[in-house]
């Protein structure tokens, strides 16, 4: 039996037993109930993990380990979302393929997380890059490609009863969400097509479909960028310029299922802010869309159709703005302006969306030269060019109301146009007629008196009625661009064939034929004529040797956006998930991870997870029920303090720095340990610092200051957890960071308090054992109702804790416990037991140590029962009153807690202590206040 607490051999003793004995394989049992307990798996980088990074797994893993003892069958899977642009651009610098870097990286992080002791089902790791994965990811937009989007059943349904309804009575009345612009045609005219072009046809409708898209496209990493790869207009990564440009790319329409991501909202346990995120990105508006007629002969096919929430302003309309990318701006422009537009079209594409949509006092834009006309009142209305339209968002044009609107009001005032009023008294009562003070406009004869509710309707039907207009709902979130010019991603199973026209027509491979794998090519850029990376393998890489597979490949949202299924059923070479596991596992009830994560990968996640249910493949409508955003670690920056323009190179410690001008230095916080400087150490780490150089200590010691900053290498300060756990043991790092504060609130760490978890878990063990004698303290006496009081005080408070995911407080908890246990001098077992399943979750390893020595031998104390609460044990027999002679107290007397006053004051009168300070007065009163307190009152 080990006496000492030898942290090191134990956890590494208990990690090797975990694994050879899979104590954490999760399996279907409809015996048990289930618990799905996921985190959000990570992007395997070079860096391996540091201490910010495991806070979400440690909470995830305490959870499961935590429903383990409640009886539960748990789910904890981990794998890793390992396709990406990292490891290409790796790949592009070393000529290594990418492959290879990833498993190396992976490799480091499946060390890291073993030893950290988390629970996780190993048996069931995914890897997003694994062909064996994207193989069913491929399957699933297999799926999506052979679907359509019915409004009627509001569901996704197979393209085949798409073709029936044609068959029978065309696409003039189906209800279908398609493309904007697709031609109606009748079931005779369906029928008259040839196979060829009802093929062509149908991609109209296709859930996952060709579009030009305006994309974020980055020339020197030669890809295009998602939304938050983009930061003040250039690359996260690298930092290199990014531009608005059209490209021809795939797509999933999201937008159909819009209502549905909406309403499911209020479905799941998810914090009111990330849903108000996802509210504002869906962004649902109910307007009416009105065509402009062009006020140019040569362009009078064509109109110009605008979006509008308030169509009952459009007599204020002074001007029309369109998107910089805009498909028409080079017809619109006259020669005239056509040196102006086409500058200012160049600027606008070095710009981001974010900063574009977000920046509204800063006015920027130009005139075409042409104009459009108000189909209201036939006034001639100027078209400007603004970078605030999105070409992708809506029509990419907008009406300019400047006295309905803040950004149109700055507009007008910059470019000296009109502003029209419009008379509406719930914008501005007391400007306005009497008429208006009643909530009636008077601008126009149509709608004469009536109010903004009445009016809308009104110029909406007559709209309708001319065929120049029409009600309709709007989106903010546009359909999901779904085309990364990248090697390292999933190949998109389609190959093209020309048709009878020559045009490319897309097509899917044979399911048979998954997974499509990546093919080998000799370096990872883009071709020499711009084509993606996978051009370059264009000719042995064909379909049937003769058709071009699609050179761009998935997205990184593609492989994340369903794999929680696979995890339920990770071997399965047949199907995704069998039928079986997912009924069985559902979705997933805790689902934890990081806050940025609250649109892109969760609005995609629900999108694919609704279309699985619509074709009968999953049972639930969301996947998630809980969700949990942890807070991010900041770190603890240490700096030094190097003296201006001084030779030979001179620090001063903190204390004097403002003896001195001063620029203070990071350092790395790992050769500081409580603010206090490894100078030698300091000398070695830096090239920057010289031999000669000169500190200036404090009472013998280079004081360091500090700051809170966010953890990162530039910063010196990412402590790595490995450093920690060999140490102080990964029981330690686990039980300090959930000590850290609230699990959802950002907090600073600071490696200098440590070391009070460490003390703490040490007090643990020395109520089992003396580390100084190495004796067992432990006694199988019956408990005492005072330890059985502490005890159970704290399986109360450890579970209703750990029911609302409150980690900090369940560390609190334990403390006030061992501490009471140990001022008790309790060792006994009875009570030390369930004290050990209430740490388990948190200190598996020293727990599972514990419990073996406790005589527990028979497998892992995860399969144990976690403690049930006896209020019993809470009910106080006796009380201790305080005894008062005249206001101060001089003894404390313990009563039977259901003893009456009359009871209480007979005992204190006929006690020993009590008689020796009356010393023979007779007192004048007493006063007993019921499990309060005895006041005796004398005569002076």
């Amino acid at each position: 039996m080990r006496t000492e607490y030898q942290f090191r051999e134990i956890e590494k003793q208990w990690q090797s037993f975990w694994e050879a004995n899979n104590t954490f394989q999760a399996n279907v049992n409809p015996n048990k109930p289930k618990y799905y307990v996921l985190d959000m798996f990570p992007y395997p980088s070079g860096a391996g993990l540091h201490v910010g990074h495991p806070l979400g797994y440690i909470a995830s893993d305490i959870i499961s380990r935590y429903k383990r003892l409640q009886g539960f069958e748990v789910l904890h899977p981990m794998g890793f979302d390992s396709f990406g642009l990292p490891a290409e651009q790796y790949a592009i610098q070393t000529g290594q393929h990418p492959a290879l870097t990833t498993e190396q990286n992976i490799a480091r992080y499946i060390e890291q997380l073993k030893n950290m002791g988390f629970s996780f089902d190993w048996t069931r790791e995914v890897r997003t890059s694994d062909p064996s994965y994207y193989k069913w990811t491929q399957w699933i937009f297999m799926q999506l490609f052979n679907s359509w989007y019915n409004q009627a059943s509001d569901k996704a349904e197979s393209i085949d009863s798409l073709v029936q309804i044609f068959e029978k009575s065309g696409s003039i009345g189906v209800h279908a969400v398609c493309d904007e612009e697709v031609k109606r045609i009748s079931a005779e005219e369906w029928n008259a097509y040839s196979e060829e072009e009802k093929y062509a046809y149908l991609l109209a409708f296709r859930l996952a479909f060709l579009d030009d898209s305006v994309v974020n496209w980055c020339p020197a990493l030669g890809t295009v960028l998602a939304n938050d790869e983009v930061k003040d207009g250039v690359s996260e990564r690298g930092g290199h310029p990014v531009e608005q440009k059209k490209m021809r790319q795939w797509s999933m329409r999201i937008t159909a299922y819009a209502d549905r991501l909406l309403r499911g909202l209020e479905e799941v346990d998810w914090s009111d802010s990330l849903k108000e995120q996802q509210r504002n990105w869906i962004g649902k508006s109910i307007g009416a869309e009105v065509d402009f007629d062009i006020d140019n002969p040569a362009l009078s096919h064509k109109k110009i159709k605008v979006f509008t929430t308030r169509v009952d302003t459009i007599y204020g309309v002074s001007f029309m703005v369109l998107a910089p990318e805009h498909e028409w701006v080079e017809e619109l422009t006259t020669p005239e302006q056509k040196e102006a537009v086409e500058a200012y079209v160049t600027w606008a594409k070095s710009r981001s969306e974010l900063d574009r949509v977000s920046e509204v006092k800063q006015v920027s834009g130009v005139f075409t030269g042409s104009y459009v006309i108000n189909p209201f009142n036939g006034e001639r209305v100027p078209i400007y060019l603004a970078d605030y339209v999105l070409a992708g968002y809506g029509t990419g044009a907008v009406m300019g109301v400047p006295s309905g609107d803040q950004r149109d009001w700055n507009f007008a005032t910059h470019f000296n146009l009109p502003i029209i009023p419009i008379l509406d008294a719930q914008k501005d009562i007391e400007k306005q007629a009497d008429a208006t003070k009643e909530g009636k406009y008077i601008n126009s004869e149509l709608i004469n008196g009536k109010t903004y509710q009445e009016a809308t309707p009104i110029l909406t039907a007559w709209l309708e009625e001319r065929g120049i207009g029409k009600g309709k709902i709007q989106y903010r979130m546009r359909n999901a661009v779904f085309s990364r010019q990248r090697y390292w991603g999933e190949p998109v199973p389609v190959y093209f064939k020309p048709n009878s026209k020559g045009d490319l027509l897309p097509y899917l491979i044979q399911e048979s034929e998954l997974p499509l794998e990546l093919p080998k090519i000799d370096k990872y850029l883009p071709t020499e004529t711009g084509e993606p990376p996978l051009g370059r393998a264009a000719d042995v890489w064909k379909y049937q040797g003769q058709y071009d597979y699609e050179w761009s490949t998935m997205p990184g949202w593609a492989g994340s956006s369903w794999y929680w299924y696979r995890y339920m059923d990770a071997k399965n070479d047949q199907e995704f998930a069998s039928q079986e596991a997912v009924n069985y596992w559902k979705a997933v009830d805790l689902y934890i991870g990081g806050s940025e994560h609250a649109t892109g990968h969760l609005l995609y996640s629900r999108f694919w997870n609704k279309f699985l249910k619509d074709l009968g493949y999953v049972q639930e409508e969301e996947f998630a029920k809980k969700l949990i955003n942890q807070g991010m670690i900041q770190g603890r920056s240490n700096f030094v303090y190097r003296v201006k323009n001084v030779s030979p190179a001179t620090f001063v410690s903190h204390g004097l720095k403002d003896q001195y001008d001063v620029a203070a230095l990071h350092v790395d916080v790992n050769i500081v340990e409580n603010d206090v400087l490894n100078v030698e150490a300091f000398k070695s780490s830096r090239n920057d610092v010289p031999a000669d150089a000169v500190f200036v200590l404090e009472d013998g010691k280079y004081v360091c200051g500090w700051e809170v900053e966010k953890m990162s290498k530039s910063k010196y300060n990412v402590v790595n957890p490995d450093d920690l756990i060999a140490k102080y043991g990964a029981d330690t790092l686990r039980v300090y960071e959930m000590f850290l504060g609230p699990l959802e609130q950002f907090k600073p760490w600071n490696t200098n308090s440590i070391s009070g978890s460490h003390n703490f878990l040490r007090k643990v063990w020395r109520l089992f054992f003396d580390e100084t004698t190495q004796k067992v303290k432990m006694e199988d006496a019956p408990a005492k109702p005072e330890e059985l009081k502490v005890l159970h005080t704290a399986i109360r408070k450890v579970h209703e804790d750990l029911e609302r995911y409150s980690f900090n407080t369940v560390v609190s908890t334990l403390m006030i416990c061992v501490n009471d246990l140990t001022q008790l001098k309790c060792h006994k077992k009875a009570i030390l037991k369930d004290l050990v399943l209430l740490l388990s979750p948190y200190a598996p390893h020293m727990a599972e140590e514990l419990w073996l020595a406790l005589g527990e031998e028979a497998g892992s104390i995860s399969q144990a029962k976690f403690p049930e609460f006896n209020s019993a044990f809470l009910v106080e027999d006796e009380f201790n009153y305080p005894i008062s002679f005249n206001g101060k107290v001089k003894l404390t007397l313990s009563f039977s807690a259901t003893a009456s006053p009359a009871e209480v004051e007979a005992g204190v009168l006929a006690h020993a202590q009590v008689q020796k300070v009356l010393d023979g007065q007779t007192p004048s009163k007493i006063i007993v206040v019921p499990k309060r307190i005895v006041n005796i009152v004398l005569a002076k």
